[in-house]
């Protein structure tokens, strides 16, 4: 494990980043209608049990990587196996978010670029950061961070000064009934983008003050949704939105103030760019850190290039096209990986180091 530390203050931008990252691309929530905003404020209010999960196993490991700590709970063979599925897991995710991050770039930007060459150049870029160390990746997100925030602020004023906002968009509010909007949370927002910071546990050992920890996450994820509801209100009626390839984008491009101030697609460019470059150095990070606990590779820098190239190279072949690539990742991949991985394993991990560090304070005690 590295030897660097962070403060409760760095990993709260960090996970504020990192759940943003590429929810603000996507039209989250479509399937609950105008009640999207409702979805996501439900999808935050249940993920703060499994936030507490993931905390609580961090608590009985403190010093421990989840690579490591699940070998301790499951045992050397079936826990090996497990941690090599997370990090396989971050490493698909991270290829995910890279794409994410090409596409959007090409769609808007560079039609005629090879989609190959933009995620290259990002990938680079990210390579070199995370041979840089943990502590250097939450200082630059330190300064990034309130530059991205001038630019939120900056942009809602300007789509509030546009007359964009139309309060109606939102009704009738619970048209259909509850059981539609729980089904998109519990399908969706649960996992995308809130439990998703369960790469996070592979950080919080290098948290300078432990005691903080929870409610540092738990804060975190406030803000994020939060400031994914306000985007929801911002953002167009449900049949533009449904028919928008990029929603939050779409709204940038339709600001109009005094019929001068206009075409403010670079506010949405420089938030994206921000926000994805971290989420993937995040999850890029712990799958570094990761394979080098599990395989006992003693400079986990010499690990970037290759798993770098991976992830490059699946970030391509994951889909054919961006509608492909769309419906695996919100729709395939919801149900196969991220539900067994973030909603499924980590409450039956919890529950046997309950058991495991019970049995062992009651041998303490008698002994």
């Amino acid at each position: 494990m590295e030897k660097a530390k962070i403060s409760s203050s760095q990993l709260l931008i960090l996970m504020v980043l990192f759940e943003l990252g590429s929810a603000l691309l996507v039209p989250l929530a479509i399937d609950a209608n105008q009640d999207a905003w409702l979805a996501i404020l439900l999808g935050m209010v249940f993920s703060f049990v499994l936030l507490l999960i993931y905390h609580k196993l961090y608590t009985y490991y403190p010093d421990l990587l989840p690579t490591e700590y699940i070998q301790k709970i499951l045992g050397k063979v079936l826990g090996t196996v497990l941690a090599f599925v997370y990090i396989l897991y971050f490493m698909y995710n991270a290829s995910r978010v890279l794409r994410d991050f090409g596409e959007m770039l090409l769609t808007f930007a560079y039609p005629d670029t090879p989609l190959f060459i933009a995620n290259a150049l990002l990938m680079l870029v990210i390579i070199y950061t995370i041979r840089k160390g943990i502590e250097v990746i939450a200082r630059s997100g330190e300064l990034l961070f309130i530059f991205m925030y001038v630019l939120a602020v900056a942009g809602f004023i300007l789509i509030v000064s546009s007359g964009l906002i139309e309060i109606k968009n939102l009704q009738p509010i619970l048209e259909e009934g509850l059981f539609p909007v729980l089904k998109v949370v519990f399908t969706q927002t649960l996992y995308f983008p809130f439990t998703e910071v369960i790469v996070f546990t592979m950080i919080l050992p290098y948290l300078d003050n432990p005691k903080k920890a929870k409610v540092t996450m738990l804060c975190a994820t406030g803000l994020s949704g939060i400031n994914l509801i306000i985007t929801m209100l911002c953002v167009l009626g449900v049949d533009l939105t449904a028919r928008s390839q990029y929603p939050l984008l779409s709204t940038i491009e339709s600001i109009q103030v005094a019929n001068f101030l206009e075409r403010l697609d670079v506010f949405f460019m420089l938030a994206l760019i921000i926000t994805i470059f971290f989420k993937i150095c995040v999850l890029f990070y712990a799958a570094v850190v990761g394979t080098a606990s599990l395989f006992k590779v003693k400079s986990p820098s010499r690990l970037s290039y290759p798993l770098g190239l991976i992830i490059l190279f699946l970030s391509i072949t994951i889909a054919s096209n961006l509608q492909e690539h769309n419906y695996e990742g919100l729709k395939m991949a919801m149900f196969t990986i991220h539900i067994p991985l973030l909603g499924i394993i980590p409450p039956l991990l919890l529950l046997v180091a309950f058991f495991k560090n019970r049995k062992k304070h009651e041998e303490n005690t008698f002994n």
